[in-house]
């Protein structure tokens, strides 16, 4: 069994991929349908400003903390190659950091940018929320299954 700062480690990537896997799958069961039911330009005016208020400590802080910790438990796991868990370790890792951080990066912050640049009360943002919504919450959907495949990973690694 894991143990000692190793155990700690383990315990804190389980809480945090944990934390993000739920802000994700909160995002796909409702907030997404929610804003979908509201008229284009009130629901790009509501994600415009969510994505900003996403920005900000309390969220980036769970976000990116996780990627570090993430990172951290990969390198150690390759640096001590334990003789438990390792399999577990190193796919949790990967799917937070892929999966979760790295999808992110590649997939929903570009669709942030492009809704940013858009002005609530046109017809191009009209045109354009509809796709946003689709595509943002299919990578949504992936982000949050990758999140929590890392904490079961990490819980299995425990176990």
């Amino acid at each position: 069994m894991i143990d000692g700062p190793y155990f700690v480690l383990t315990v804190l990537g389980v809480l945090g991929t944990g934390l993000v896997a739920g802000v994700f799958c909160g995002f796909s069961t409702f907030v997404m349908r929610g804003l979908g039911m509201l008229p284009p330009a009130q629901g790009v005016a509501a994600m415009k400003a969510i994505n900003v208020a996403a920005v900000t400590p309390p969220f980036m802080v769970v976000f990116l903390g996780s990627a570090t910790l993430c990172a951290v438990i990969a390198v150690v796991t390759f640096v001590l190659w334990p003789d438990e868990g390792t399999v577990e370790l190193l796919v949790g890792s990967a799917l937070y950091l892929f999966g979760s951080f790295g999808l992110t990066m590649v997939a929903n912050v570009p669709r942030n940018d492009e809704l940013a640049g858009h002005d609530p009360n046109t017809p191009e943002a009209a045109a354009y929320w509809p796709v946003y919504l689709r595509e943002w919450t299919l990578w949504n959907h992936i982000r949050t299954a990758a999140s929590a495949g890392a904490a079961l990973a990490y819980v299995l690694a425990l176990t």
